[in-house]
């Protein structure tokens, strides 16, 4: 059995009209995305503290998945109506064959290794180093499966510098990863917060199915992630935030409140480009510095004064 994939470049005028054209047409599923998706025009669209949401992309493509049997043609036909009049539109089809879809997407996620103890596993394979820290993590719907370079600089910061004993605080945890890499390396206390409820439950299965019974997670509006109901009860030793720029230099006073004298931050979801500039809001409260840099994407550190 086959499928057909139809394929249109719009625009976000056009965008969301033209997805509810072809589920009438009986599309199985419809999907929008950035046209311009892992080139230098990519656009970043996120729902996070301090960047708007509900946006699509300025040049967007529709991907529709209809049954072999559909006729494409009349499809293109009666969807044309909803675009400006006499303009073309601009397409593609692609055919995708049955597959065992379970293994191709397992085969895409091997064993990764952070450092010469530390390892993220996935539930199907069998741990490289069963002597090392593993983290047991299947990717999800929330963000943080440890392939990122983001991720992976925020997991070798905690690797070599979090002290036993450490209380700390992921803010915006995602698949709960650096929360729950702090506890296998010894932090005595570590709460995960996030705007998205999906990755406060994705991060306490995945706790769970790490053991690691002392993670806490709190979900939290927008509006409260950005006030005073974000601050712990007491200034922790290490406060970590693996989210984007923007978000990052609009939580600055509630990330550096919520780290105790002495402690550290550690930021990072910052292109190269912008790291001068975060570093230099955050320098007001820790002597910041930019500890590393992976594929374009910086990490930074501080201690607070």
């Amino acid at each position: 059995m086959s499928w057909i994939t139809l394929i249109i470049r719009t625009d976000d005028e056009h965008a969301e009209a033209l997805s509810d054209a072809l589920l009438e047409q009986g599309a199985l599923s419809v999907d929008i995305h950035d046209a311009a998706v892992d080139t230098q025009d990519e656009q970043m669209l996120f729902g996070e503290p301090g960047e708007p949401s509900g946006e699509i992309w300025k040049n967007a493509e529709v991907s529709a998945l209809f049954e072999q049997s559909v006729d494409i043609a009349e499809v293109l036909r009666n969807v044309s109506a909803i675009m400006p009049s006499g303009e073309d539109l601009e397409y593609h089809l692609e055919r995708i064959e049955e597959q065992d879809w379970v293994r191709l997407t397992q085969s895409q996620f091997d064993p990764i290794r952070i450092s010469q103890r530390l390892w993220i596993v996935p539930t199907w394979h069998t741990s490289p180093d069963p002597a090392a820290i593993n983290l047991i993590l299947d990717p999800g719907l929330a963000f943080g499966t440890g392939s990122h370079p983001t991720t992976q600089l925020c997991l070798g910061w905690l690797d070599q510098n979090l002290n036993t004993g450490d209380a700390l605080i992921d803010y915006g945890c995602g698949s709960g990863i650096l929360a729950i890499a702090a506890l296998k390396l010894g932090a005595s206390h570590v709460t995960g917060i996030d705007i998205d409820p999906q990755a406060i439950k994705a991060s306490l299965d995945n706790a769970l199915r790490n053991q690691c019974d002392l993670a806490r997670f709190r979900f939290m509006t927008a509006q409260q992630a950005i006030g005073s109901e974000a601050l712990p009860d007491h200034p922790v030793d290490v406060v970590i935030a693996n989210i984007l720029t923007n978000p990052l230099k609009l939580l600055a006073p509630i990330l550096a409140a919520a780290t105790r004298s002495g402690g550290d931050i550690v930021l990072s979801g910052i292109l190269q480009e912008q790291a001068e500039e975060v570093k230099q809001i955050y320098q007001q409260w820790f002597d910041m510095r930019i500890v590393s840099v992976h594929e374009g994407w910086v990490l930074l550190s501080g201690r607070k004064k």
